[in-house]
Parts: C-alpha cells; structure tokens; sequence
C-alpha cells in the first residue's frame, strides 16, 4: 500500500462534472489500495474572478494591509473547490475530509501573496489516514506566525502539493494537468513538439525557471530538495483508464541520469513572456554600486533574474537587469525615487516588450559549441539578441518580445528536437 498524493489544477476541478470525475479517479486509487492525500486548486476562473473584484475596490497604491486582505480573499477559492471535492468524494462511497491549510496546518512566512512554507504538520492527516478516509488539502495558502492566512503565489498549488508529499515521504506525488506531459516547447507554438518520458530534476528546474508553465518552479525546488518523485499527466484521460498504465502515464521528473538522457545534447525550448527590462545609466562605477541597486530592489522583495553590467566609460557604467513584468511598475518606481537620487545615476530606462528564450539539457555539460549554435541560429533569423545568461546546463537570451514565436521554432529545428527519441 502506497501513500500517493494527487494535485489537480482549475481546469480539471472547472464544473461540477468535472470534480465528479477528479472524485472517481481519486476513488479508483483508493479502492486499489492506496492512502490518498489531494491538493485541489480553485476551480479555473476563480482566484481572477475574486482578485478582480478587489482591484474594482483596491486603493491606489497597494500595501501590506491590503496584501494581506487578498490572501484571505484567494483563499477562498481553494476552500470551495476542496470541499466540493471532499461531498463527491462522499456521493463515491468514500470517505473523506476537507482542510484549509490553516487546519493542517501549514505553516509559512509573511510574505503575503508571494509566502514560502516552513513547515507541515502531518499528525492530523496521517490519523484520518489511518481511519480509511481520503484527505483533502487545499493548496496554494498556509498561515503564518501570527495566524494570518497566507497565500504561496501563482501555481502555489504545485507547491502545497510537493510539500505536503515530502512532509510525509509519499511514494510519489502526481501533479494532473490540461497537458498530457512534459513537452520539449510549447506544442502551441511548435505544433512538432514532442512529450518527454523522462526528464531529470535540473532540467525541469531550468526549464520551470525559465518561463516552462508545466509546474511552478518552487514545487520543482521542493520535489529536488527532499527527493519526492513527481510525475506530470493528464486529467483529461479517462478517470476509468486501468490504474497501471495510467500510474507509467506522463512525464516522470526523475533523480536518475541513465545513458539514454545523456544522448539528449538539449531536452527543451523554454520561453518566458512575463519579463521586463530596467537600465539604470550613468552609474558612478565604484565598488558596491551592484549592492546599492539591487539590495534596494530585493529588499523590496522583487525578485530579479539576468543581470549585466557593461564595460566603465569616462567613470560612469550601465546597470541592466530583468524583472517579472507584475514587479516593473514597483521597481521603477523605488530606483526613480529611491536609488537614483542616492547614486547619483544619470536616468532610468525600461522595457516591457521583451522576452526571454532558452534552451535547456544536461547533455550540454559534456558538449561544446551548444550556445554558438543558438546564436547562429537566432541571427538567421535576423533576431537580436540584448542580454545573455548561461549555466551549465542552460543558456538564456533576451530578445524583442515580437520574434519570440520565431526564435522558439527556429531552435526547435535546430536542435532537432522535433526527430523521435532515439
């Protein structure tokens, strides 16, 4: 007897129909002998629905106190759709219980819209457990040390559902989807696109990172930190299919490098949408000016991604760096009032129409000449390239966000990442 842990997202929980079909699926796990822990996110549709009723009623500029009355409105998206679950579940025959993340509880920090978790109780879960019944977690919130609830961010149920299953060893934790799998780009972009059976931790950690909206890049985090064994698949396969063919379905995130992924030089074509471009010109170039911009910035608790400093002219440098398009306006705004003045910088330029394209593999520590072949490939296409980031396993380029689609397809091909697996 297994403990497994489903997530379903909004798309599969959309309608009642569709929770009737979550319920027997889950049922059908249940009846085969497994103890079963479900993290449901809101029903689709709902967290935007609430969160634009209150920007109809939000004042200007927001703050903590208003932060903190969204999480306590998004939450409630959560709640209904797990116990909706948990009354089908209970029309199935089965017996079951809902919890909010603050019954569990699951504990987190107070960054609220935006919280990390900290820790899970599992003793209330495991007795219900214990006594037969399936568990119902909501994801994406927890509370915090003043008991305040918290959400974790977008796709925060990935997240709640990683770590539910790592805080009590699940044998494995599968995250059901609108996608069958994990694809090697987005399909709707390269029709060619082809479903990975296998893909490792790192490289879904890059490529979740990178823009991949399969899974929310801090499940992936999680899943690698405390060794849970994920597997990506689709709700949309019928809830009946035979359970062991389904439990082989997908993508399985896997800790095993074998020889057959070594052969894969680049597993995927990443892209990102959401990023915007802040320049920060004629900075006196002296020692600490990288701190002084982006400590002000972190401290803001925005996060940033790909960071270039250019070559000093005359004693004066420019700063470039990339945030999340949802964090530019804030961010702009503290370096136009707090930093530049303080630095004594000449302006502060911004782009929202960028974006950004990878590729990721971690057949690309053993070959050379991987990014020259992306560079080629994009200035073929007559695409220019404005920033650069490389790890071991990826490289990164910022491009104009208008040549995206392009870029994409024309590195697929590339990399020949449309040709079947060998």
């Amino acid at each position: 007897m297994a403990l497994i842990v489903h997530k379903y997202g909004g798309t599969s929980m959309g309608s009642t129909e569709r929770i009737r079909n979550v319920a027997k699926r889950v049922a059908k796990w249940a009846r085969a002998g497994h103890q079963m822990v479900v993290v449901p996110s809101a029903m689709s549709g709902e967290t935007n629905r609430l969160l634009g009723l209150a920007k109809e009623l939000a004042p200007a500029k927001s703050n903590e106190a208003t932060n903190r009355e969204l999480d306590m409105l998004a939450a409630t998206g959560e709640q209904a759709s797990s116990a909706l679950l948990a009354i089908a579940l209970q029309a199935e025959g089965m017996a079951s219980v809902s919890y909010a993340g603050w019954q569990v509880p699951i504990k987190t920090n107070s960054a609220y819209t935006k919280a990390r978790i900290e820790s899970i109780d599992d003793q209330r879960v495991r007795a219900d457990l214990a006594q037969g019944k399936v568990v119902i977690v909501t994801g994406f919130q927890g509370i915090d040390e003043q008991g305040h609830i918290t959400t974790l961010g977008r796709g925060g149920s990935d997240t709640s559902a990683v770590a539910v299953a790592a805080a009590m060893k699940a044998d494995e934790c599968l995250i059901y989807t609108d996608v069958d799998g994990v694809y090697t780009t987005d399909p709707r972009v390269v029709p060619e696109a082809r479903r990975l059976h296998t893909v490792s931790f790192e490289e879904m950690l890059e490529m979740a990172s990178m823009g991949s909206k399969v899974l929310q890049i801090r499940s992936v985090e999680f899943a690698g930190k405390y060794k849970v064994p994920l597997r990506v698949l689709s709700s949309f396969t019928p809830w009946d299919i035979d359970i062991n063919e389904e439990a082989k379905s997908g993508t399985l995130i896997t800790f095993e490098e074998d020889e057959k992924m070594e052969q894969a030089i680049v597993s995927g074509i990443a892209f990102n949408r959401d990023e915007a471009k802040i320049s920060v010109v004629g900075v006196p170039d002296k020692p600490g000016i990288a701190y002084q911009i982006l400590g002000a910035v972190a401290d803001a608790n925005i996060e940033v991604d790909m960071i270039i400093q250019n070559i000093s002219k005359d004693g004066k440098t420019d700063f470039s760096f990339t945030v999340n398009r949802n964090d530019y306006a804030r961010a702009m705004d503290l370096l136009k009032d707090k930093v530049v003045p303080a630095l004594g910088a000449q302006e502060v330029l911004g782009d929202t129409k960028i974006c950004k394209v990878s590729i990721v593999g971690i057949g690309m520590r053993s070959h050379v000449g991987i990014a020259s072949k992306m560079f080629r490939s994009l200035s073929e296409e007559g695409i220019n390239i404005q920033m650069i980031s490389t790890s071991e396993i990826k490289t990164s380029v910022v491009i104009d966000e208008k040549y995206m689609e392009l870029a994409v397809r024309a590195l697929h091909k590339a990399f020949d990442l449309d040709q079947p697996a060998a």
